[in-house]
């Protein structure tokens, strides 16, 4: 599979992905920090991947999602959005509802 195609499955595979630095315990950079903070908070679980072991993703998904920063947060295949756009969403109360509603149903 190449590059644009593990994407487009990690995507569609994940209900809630978040593509940061780092990882949830150990965000590498301040963004993906406030970005996963806010995603936790929400109290669903989520996915993640780490671009700084993954630097083919890092290289093609800014192109592919046509967005150049990262963190970059996916929900049922649509992308949210980065930092600026996570925490907005948080504080307006959007955040939790989103996921909330993209999270799978407890069984």
């Amino acid at each position: 599979m190449d590059t644009i195609d593990v994407i487009k499955d990690q995507i569609s595979n994940n209900d809630i992905l978040l593509y940061m630095k780092g990882t949830p315990k150990f965000p590498q950079c301040g963004f993906s920090s406030q970005a996963v903070q806010a995603v936790m908070a929400c109290g669903e679980r989520f996915a993640f991947v780490n671009i700084l072991e993954n630097p083919d993703i890092r290289a093609e998904l800014p192109k592919y999602a046509n967005w150049p920063t990262f963190p970059q947060l996916w929900i049922k295949g649509e992308l949210v959005g980065g930092c600026d756009i996570i925490m907005e969403l948080s504080q307006s109360g959007e955040l939790a509802e989103m996921i909330s509603a993209a999270a799978p149903a407890a069984e």
